[in-house]
């Protein structure tokens, strides 16, 4: 666990400081664990999101994208299981009225908040409900989707027929999903509307528990993930869930828990859904769901292996493990993996009031900015160059460059390192590849 208590509210304050994240509807008051990604944090949660893409999608020949619609036909949550199945169990207290999750109360009788008496717990759907059309009548009534499932399984027989995909196959998919959660809460750990990176892994009926080896497969695939957000091992725990308390649709589930500030909860999740969603789909929609295999014309019901990661605690987590105080050198700094950073490099002009500088600082921003290289890159004059460098730490920009006098003598730059605080001097020309090379570009 972190030895540091108050590292919650470190983190959130430098979010707010520093651009990362705000309040939701701050200048009303605030909405209720609403939260906004700020420039710096847009970055962050679009760096993760575009490794992920990258890994899981672009560069494999078996996974294939779609951005399906937020909002469905409510059929869809009728053969899925949502509008019976998706609910948690809800108190609320006699004396002060505050209401709560029944099955993560330490006492099931007492009020955490004021000692009253709890009611009797009754079961309350999650899924976030509005309207279609003019009149707010039965017949009108739709839901925010609560996951990105459905909607690859209701387009895989659309999938079948453009991609004509070999089984094992996957379909994956980023996007928001809602749940109306009865105590969200510990920042962007848990809201109400939140952000998914989802796969769909088909694979044949199994034999002999074939399907294990698939789900260890991506399992380990996880494994990987969690370590390529720069997360310390030791920090994570794999919990198989037991029976009872899986999902509706699980026959096997593994959470990924990580030990927070807050405590060990859920980061990720992996899970095998059977042949549930295709086979209750065909039942209500009367289509055709099965896949036919191409040499024995054999049809049947893929089964599913679902692993799960959450964008926004993606993002908490990659900020967290990122934290560090140096107390020698008395700053701050987020020692984020370069390649999820906001910016990957900052440029300075050793001073503000040289012409020479800043026309010579602003060439090679340019430069590194430019169409062709693939650096997001910082432009920074305020103040002395120690406080830019600073400045710089507590956002985690790796690498700082420093345009001084040397500079116009021998177009040599000064590159600073964020973790160590070392500089070197490189030439302007090699710049470019040099921080590249860094990344692991």
């Amino acid at each position: 666990m972190y030895t540091n208590e108050n590292l919650m509210e470190k983190i959130i304050s430098l979010c707010k400081r520093r651009g990362f994240i705000f309040p939701g509807s701050e200048i009303y008051g605030g909405l209720a664990n609403a939260w906004d990604y700020g420039p710096l944090g847009v970055e962050v949660k679009n760096n993760i999101k575009r490794m992920w893409w990258d890994r899981f999608v672009r560069r494999r020949s078996d996974i294939f994208g779609l951005d399906a619609a937020l909002i469905m036909n409510p059929r869809v949550w009728e053969a899925s299981g949502h509008l019976k199945e998706f609910s948690d169990p809800l108190t609320e207290c006699r004396k002060c009225h505050e209401r709560f999750r029944a099955d993560q109360l330490e006492d099931a009788h007492a009020c955490p908040a004021c000692g009253g008496e709890l009611t009797d717990p009754l079961q309350f759907n999650l899924m976030l409900k509005t309207y279609l059309g003019p009149a707010e009548e039965k017949a009108n009534e739709v839901y925010f989707r609560p996951e990105t499932a459905q909607g690859m399984f209701v387009n895989f027989k659309n999938m079948l027929d453009t991609m004509r995909p070999r089984l094992p196959f996957g379909i994956a998919q980023i996007g928001k999903a809602f749940r109306n959660e009865i105590t969200p809460g510990n920042f962007i750990f848990r809201t109400r509307e939140f952000e998914q990176m989802e796969i769909e892994y088909f694979i044949r009926p199994p034999k002999n528990n074939e399907w294990e080896e698939q789900f260890d497969m991506w399992r380990r695939e996880m494994e990987q993930w969690i370590a390529d957000l720069g997360v310390d091992a030791s920090r994570v725990r794999e919990v198989e869930i037991p029976d009872g308390e899986r999902a509706h649709y699980s026959k096997r589930t593994i959470d990924f828990e990580y030990d927070f500030p807050f405590g060990r909860k859920e980061l990720y999740g992996l899970a095998y859904r059977t042949d549930f969603d295709l086979k209750n789909h065909e039942g209500y929609s009367g289509e055709n769901l099965k896949y036919r295999d191409p040499e024995t014309l054999e049809e049947f019901w893929p089964h599913v292996i679902e692993p799960t990661w959450g964008v926004d605690r993606s993002v908490l987590v990659t900020l967290l493990e990122a934290y560090r105080e140096d107390a020698e050198k008395k700053r701050v700094y987020l020692k984020l993996p370069p390649k999820l950073a906001p910016y990957q490099a900052a440029v300075f002009p050793l001073l503000s009031n040289k012409s020479a500088l800043i026309e010579k600082a602003e060439n090679i921003y340019k430069s590194l900015q430019s169409s062709s290289s693939k650096l997001h890159v910082a432009w920074d004059e305020r103040g002395n160059v120690g406080k830019r460098y600073y400045a710089q730490d507590e956002i985690g920009t790796p690498w700082c460059v420093t345009i001084d006098f040397q500079t116009l003598e021998d177009d040599t730059v000064t590159v600073r390192d964020r973790d160590t605080a070392q500089q070197v001097r490189k030439s302007i020309a090699e710049l470019d590849d040099y921080v590249k090379e860094m990344i692991g570009w």
